[in-house]
Parts: C-alpha cells; sequence; structure tokens
C-alpha cells in the first residue's frame, strides 16, 4: 500500500469512533422529525412576530397531524439604530437587530424543557428616498426573520436528539 492509502484508512478508522450522527437521522420517524411534528407555535406579537411565527411553522411543520406535545413561546426584540452620521447630522446607515428569547414548554407538565435565545442583526443603508430606506428595512426584517427561525429551529432539532438518547 502507498503513503497515501495508509493515512486515509488510518483517518477512516479514527473517524469511524467519533460517534458522529446526522441530526435528521431516521427520517420522519426520527426523534427530529417526531418533535418538530409535535411542537405548537404560540402566536408571537407584531409584524416581526407574524414573520417569525409564520417561518417557524414552515420550518417545524413537516411531519405535521401530530398532536402538540410542546408549545414554543417566542418574544421578539427588534430595534433599528443609527449608526453613521452624515455631516448635517442625519443618519447614513442604520443596523436593524431582531433578538428572540424562546421556550418551549412541555404541555403535559408545564416545564419549560428549553430556555434560549437566538438573533441577528443586517445593515441598511439610508438613502435619499424615505420609501427606498423603509422597503430596505423591511427587507431586512424578512430576512432576519428566517435566520431567527431557522436558528431556533437548530435548537429544538439539537433537544431533541439529546433527549432521544
Amino acid at each position: 500500500m502507498t503513503r497515501a492509502a495508509l493515512l486515509l484508512a488510518a483517518a477512516a478508522l479514527a473517524l469511524s469512533g467519533c460517534s458522529l450522527r446526522p441530526l435528521y437521522g431516521g427520517g420522519e420517524a426520527g426523534p427530529v422529525q417526531t418533535t418538530f411534528a409535535s411542537v405548537q407555535v404560540a402566536p408571537i406579537e407584531g409584524q416581526a412576530g407574524w414573520l417569525v411565527a409564520n417561518a417557524l411553522k414552515d420550518r417545524l411543520e413537516m411531519g405535521g397531524g401530530q398532536a402538540a406535545r410542546y408549545r414554543l413561546e417566542v418574544k421578539l426584540d427588534d430595534r433599528i439604530s443609527g449608526l453613521g452620521v452624515r455631516s448635517d447630522d442625519s443618519v447614513a446607515r442604520e443596523r436593524r437587530t431582531l433578538r428572540a428569547r424562546f421556550q418551549l414548554v412541555d404541555l403535559q407538565s408545564g416545564a419549560v424543557v428549553l430556555d434560549a435565545t437566538a438573533g441577528s442583526d443586517a445593515g441598511v443603508d439610508v438613502v435619499g428616498s424615505e420609501y427606498a430606506t423603509i422597503a430596505a428595512e423591511r427587507s431586512a426584517l424578512e430576512r432576519l426573520s428566517g435566520i431567527v427561525a431557522d436558528q431556533i429551529v437548530a435548537r429544538v432539532a439539537r433537544f431533541a436528539q439529546t433527549t432521544a438518547k
């Protein structure tokens, strides 16, 4: 055997014992998908809440049809702050920040089984057109809502995988 083949064989042996498991292993019958199908998303206040709730429902209700075992409660903090200032003291750039504190509540016991946070931010250029600035702020909120929903779903998936052991 060549040296490269020996190294490759040694690496394969080392990796086989690292106990990595696919997060979504088991398909629809796996622990992550069955947990997703049993999560109900509580209403979330505001426009950002509506966007995040819809993104969460799209991502979690893949299996659907199961009775709810958990309720996902989310509280959002949506802020826009000015960053850059022009010589006439007007704002040149804004940062839109969306933070979420979320809890996964077991509906049978009422216990909070997962309590975590998620968040992201986006920069927005403030231009001469107020309409363009508002459109950019809304577009940033839509992107941030998807990012925050992805973070929440990933954390719920890790919870589902660790409780299935």
